[in-house]
């Protein structure tokens, strides 16, 4: 019955429109752009609505190797907002640079149909599958600009380091299974818990967890990501910072949470040592900075830390009953979602900002660029000096409280230390945050941009509102937070 595959509607319905939009750009070439672009903004918003009217039941297809439940809709509707709103902010930019080609909407289209794949994924053959899915389309729009060095240079290194890592996730997975005889996650830690965990298994789990690293941009496998994010187009940026990273960490959720549940001794010790680092490497790498692409790369770098505070709060602690400890894992689990939510509205308002420097056909990259630009454009310096706050968690912005949830976190799961060392390096990270807002508001006068485009102006406002207001109700991300993260336990 057609019925039965209810739960997979959504990427079949990409898939679809994408196949017929790449037929329609084949017959009317360049002249379609356009067209095929503001389509695929209205077949990833259809595809969010068909999300929301889903069931909450947690449904499963393929023999369980696809799941369907709360935590997987939240976090795809989390990527679809990501990937529609770099169409929006394509628009101009595409236009402008000459680089209206009907491809590129359908990429982003192929490329959401994967990250929604993965977020699905509850086995680690469809995990692989998914992932090399959405990978494919990734290098290609990586290397959109064929006429520039850089952004051909950064699809050749996204494209043979995420080849590395896509070897390391297969053979660390062909280790679990070599000890555990299973690939579907439930079954990996029943049999985890049944015969324990082996040295051969733990050198899996490393291998695996190495692998996804690399996809989130953590620490130590974070080498791609300046180089990628400077010399990708600045619309293609923004959907690795954003659509890419909420899947690759929806990803790591889902396999540590359903696949290791009672090996959390192994991956605990793993994702905090990650954690640490990427938070210390976001902090003070990025100060030297200036090029605001590459001091956004390193910013992601630095979130992506503080995300994974709140999951390695997910770890069971021995002694604790086990109704307060799913208690603990929830609000953990929770507070990562909570913050992930929050940073892609601050990503895309960030980088929004990025594409208004612009001088005639040339978007600037520079940082003393924006010297005295409150003059001339107080309302973009001020929504942009919010966004900077945010990010750098300033209360009462929307950032402030992502890295309270995660921080509280980890207090409840005894982590106290690294949620000190979080607020620590949180203050460090905010030097460079509060330098970008003292050259838009202290120095002198420069440069001069372009009137802001509607695209731009439209992404802008609203994640600055989201920002801003984010305050007076955090209760609603809170709750639709907590059903996404029971439903994982």
């Amino acid at each position: 019955m057609l019925s039965d595959y209810a739960p997979i509607f959504p990427e079949l319905f990409i898939l679809l429109a994408s196949m017929v939009l790449l037929l329609w750009g084949v017959y009317h070439r360049r002249q379609a752009a356009f067209t095929i672009s503001i389509v695929s903004i209205l077949v990833l918003s259809g595809a969010a609505l068909l999300i929301a009217g889903q069931p909450q039941a947690s449904e499963q297809l393929f023999n369980g190797a696809f799941v369907n439940d709360s935590f997987a809709r939240f976090m795809k509707i989390l990527t679809l907002a990501g990937a529609a709103f770099t169409l929006i902010l394509s628009i101009d930019y595409m236009k402008r640079e000459r680089l209206a080609r009907f491809e590129y909407p359908v990429l982003i289209l192929l490329s959401a149909a994967g990250m929604m794949l993965t977020i699905s994924a509850n086995d680690l053959i469809s995990l692989y599958l998914a992932l090399e899915f959405q990978s494919l389309a990734l290098y290609v729009l990586a290397a959109f600009r064929r006429d520039k060095l850089r952004s051909t240079e950064a699809g050749l290194k996204y494209f043979v380091l995420g080849a590395l890592s896509s070897g390391l996730l297969l053979y660390g997975s062909s280790l679990i299974y070599g000890y555990t005889g299973a690939t579907l996650f439930p079954q990996i830690a029943e049999a985890i818990r049944a015969h324990g965990a082996p040295i051969g298994f733990i050198f899996g789990l490393v291998f695996v967890l190495a692998g996804l690293a690399f996809k989130i941009s953590a620490v130590p496998f974070h080498m791609w990501t300046p180089d990628v994010y400077e010399g990708s187009p600045t619309p293609v940026t923004a959907y690795f910072a954003a659509a890419a990273k909420m899947s690759a960490m929806a990803m790591v959720i889902r396999i540590i949470v359903g696949a290791f549940p009672t090996a959390a001794d192994q991956w605990q010790q793993i994702i905090v040592a990650v954690s640490v680092a990427s938070m210390a490497l976001g902090a003070f790498a990025a100060i030297g900075q200036q090029n605001i692409k590459r001091l956004l790369a390193y910013s992601s770098i630095g979130h992506v830390g503080y995300a994974l505070i709140g999951l390695a709060a997910a770890a069971r602690i021995p002694g604790v009953p086990a109704e307060e400890m799913v208690k603990i894992q929830t609000d953990a689990i929770s507070s990562v979602l909570i913050y992930l939510t929050i940073y892609l509205a601050m990503t895309l308002g960030s980088f929004a900002c990025i594409l208004a420097m612009r001088q005639g056909h040339v978007v600037s990259e520079s940082i003393p660029d924006l010297a005295g630009i409150s003059r001339e454009k107080p309302l973009y310096a001020f929504l942009f000096a919010m966004l900077l706050f945010s990010l750098a968690g300033v209360p009462p912005l929307a950032g402030f409280f992502g890295k309270f949830y995660v921080f509280y976190a980890a207090i409840q799961a005894h982590l106290y230390w690294l949620a000190v060392a979080g607020v620590v390096l949180s203050v460090v990270g905010a030097y460079y945050y509060l330098r970008i807002v003292k050259i838009m508001y202290f120095d002198e006068p420069g440069t001069t941009f372009d009137p802001i485009p509607a695209s731009v102006q439209f992404t802008l406002g609203l994640s600055a509102f989201l920002v801003i207001l984010f305050f007076l109700n955090p209760s609603t991300l809170k709750a639709a937070a907590d059903v996404a993260s029971r439903s994982l336990f």
